[in-house]
């Protein structure tokens, strides 16, 4: 690693200043695969609760944001689908956790418009379903359309292969999933880390995150 970044914290001092109760948290990760599990690791020794967490599932059961939901620290998981996990839906039938449903894509893409500050999309996905109930249905050259807003977060936590002491990020494979559209969507970044290198070691080409949208870096401790 090189030398220390203004940016590098251990992960709990992160939680610490960058968290706060009730907040919007998006959290990167399909399944456990590019999942910052050094953070969430570190949310879960918290006081931290009332949190809404943007992800796309909350995995496993018992684990990571899973354990999370088990702690009593989610009060709101908006994510693409929670079946593989059934504690969430043991919270939500006893009242304990309100769930929002989105399909992927749209997930993705109101992530994407949240980042570009835009006021929103229309998408066919959804149209006629529940998914739309209370939404603006518009019909563009002779096709319906459902309106979505975009998502935005306090706080995003995101997982990469490696960083410079910048903070610019590079992406390790399928790992990289959610993280680089969350971490334009939240007004604070926490990057989860392998690795910190010299600023010049990464190959421009490579680096997907620029550093001026991370705030800290944490060096992973939890990986799978």
């Amino acid at each position: 690693m090189s030398a220390p970044s203004r940016k590098l914290l251990a992960a709990d001092e992160a939680v610490r200043q960058v968290l706060f109760d009730g907040a919007r948290v998006m959290c990167g990760g399909f399944g456990l695969v590019g999942g910052p599990l050094t953070l969430v690791a570190a949310i879960n020794r918290s006081a931290l609760k009332d949190l809404t967490i943007i992800s796309n599932n909350l995995p496993d059961p018992g684990v990571h944001l899973g354990k999370t939901l088990l702690l009593g620290k989610v009060r709101r998981a908006i994510g693409t689908y929670f079946t593989t996990n059934p504690d969430v839906g043991r919270a939500h039938a006893e009242g304990r956790l309100e769930v929002t449903l989105i399909p992927q894509g749209t997930f993705s893409e109101a992530i994407r418009a949240g980042g570009a500050g835009l006021g929103g999309f229309y998408t066919p996905t959804g149209v006629g379903t529940l998914l739309a109930e209370g939404k603006e249905v518009r019909e563009i050259d002779g096709r319906s359309y459902v309106f979505e807003r975009p998502l935005t977060a306090d706080v995003a936590l995101v997982r990469a292969r490696r960083a410079d002491a910048l903070g610019n990020l590079v992406y390790e494979k399928t790992a990289r999933n959610f993280n680089p559209i969350m971490a334009t969507a939240a007004r604070r970044v926490v990057a989860e880390v392998d690795e910190v290198v010299p600023v010049g070691d990464l190959d421009p080409e490579q680096i997907v995150t620029p550093h001026l949208f991370v705030d800290h870096l944490v060096i992973a401790t939890e990986r799978l």
